[in-house]
């Protein structure tokens, strides 16, 4: 029996990621949920994690898991585990597959998967049938029933619903801002997850509240914080954040470039905040494009391609 990760990856629209595999594999040309070998040593969750960032290139916070499906192939049995992630890439860079697609859940059993991962897809069509943690009809909580209510969204319909309150009452906004330095790391990705719903639809609310989240950048030990809060500043208006606040960004995003272990994501993230500070700050554009020419080897794929547009940018601005 080989044990075997996968992950059903859903992005801010909670559509699910599916990649095919090539014509000349165990399952050819067959669609399958990201995943991959369990490692000597390795934890199921370090397993998930590696490999969804070895074969595309992207980052995911695990937000649940699945029954495990036990399946005998003619050539192998196999024990699937699944785990539920979520993901604020939508781009994935493909090193083992042929193609992938983002598709709503209620498709998922239209796809030709094989035979483990049709399992999968049913499990966890059951599995969000369950009902909502939050009822269009219900009215927001305070303090520890809201927390609980966001620890527990399960996806973006959710997510969206608890921004849009946000807008009648300021304190749930303050909440949200407030849980996103919590301890929990699910809660805290959560919470800042559901602000990036309030800047989509209600950017001016969180104007006032930039600077705080700049100022927690390079303090902050949650990633996926780390990742929405810099999504926020990457298409915020900067000269709408206090000018005390840029040399901390600025400062945070050159680190995080030279950094080997800042996620993907916020690299690229980093690179959108800088390059549109050159137009601020035209001073540190040299150190800029040296610092992307300087990238480490091993970034990902989307790191590299991102820079080299950013470069591209640059260069036609100085000629």
């Amino acid at each position: 029996m080989i044990d075997v990760t996968c992950a059903i990856i859903r992005n801010e629209d909670d559509e699910i990621l599916v990649v095919q595999r090539a014509e000349y594999t165990d399952h050819p040309m067959k669609w399958e949920f990201p995943g991959g070998k369990v490692n000597n040593g390795e934890s199921l969750e370090e397993c998930i994690v590696r490999e969804i960032e070895e074969e595309l290139s992207i980052d995911v916070v695990i937000c649940g898991t699945l029954p495990a499906v036990q399946y005998d192939y003619p050539n192998k049995s196999v024990r699937l585990i699944p785990f539920i992630c979520d993901t604020l890439d939508d781009m994935p860079f493909l090193s083992e597959h042929i193609d992938f697609k983002w598709i709503d859940a209620e498709k998922l059993l239209s796809v030709d998967f094989s035979e483990a991962d049709i399992i999968v897809a049913e499990n966890y069509l059951r599995h969000i049938g369950k009902q909502s943690s939050c009822a269009p009809d219900s009215a927001v909580p305070e303090d520890n029933d809201l927390k609980s209510m966001v620890a527990g969204m399960m996806g973006t319909r959710d997510a969206e619903w608890i921004a849009s309150s946000a807008a009648d009452n300021p304190q749930i906004l303050l909440n949200l801002i407030e849980y996103s330095f919590s301890d929990n790391k699910k809660l805290a990705f959560r919470s800042s997850w559901t602000l990036t719903k309030v800047w989509d639809r209600f950017p001016e609310m969180i104007y006032p509240h930039l600077g705080k989240l700049s100022e927690s950048l390079p303090r902050l030990t949650n990633e996926s914080v780390q990742r929405s809060f810099m999504r926020i500043i990457s298409i915020s208006n900067l000269n709408k954040i206090d000018v005390d606040c840029h040399g901390i960004i600025i400062d945070f995003c050159f680190t995080s470039l030279k950094s080997l272990s800042a996620p993907a994501a916020v690299k690229a993230y980093a690179m959108e905040i800088l390059y549109r500070f050159t137009a601020i700050y035209p001073e540190i554009k040299n150190e800029f494009m040296e610092t992307i020419n300087m990238l480490h080897v091993k970034v990902t794929a989307g790191v590299t391609a991102k820079g080299r547009q950013v470069i591209k940018k640059l260069t036609r601005e100085i000629e």
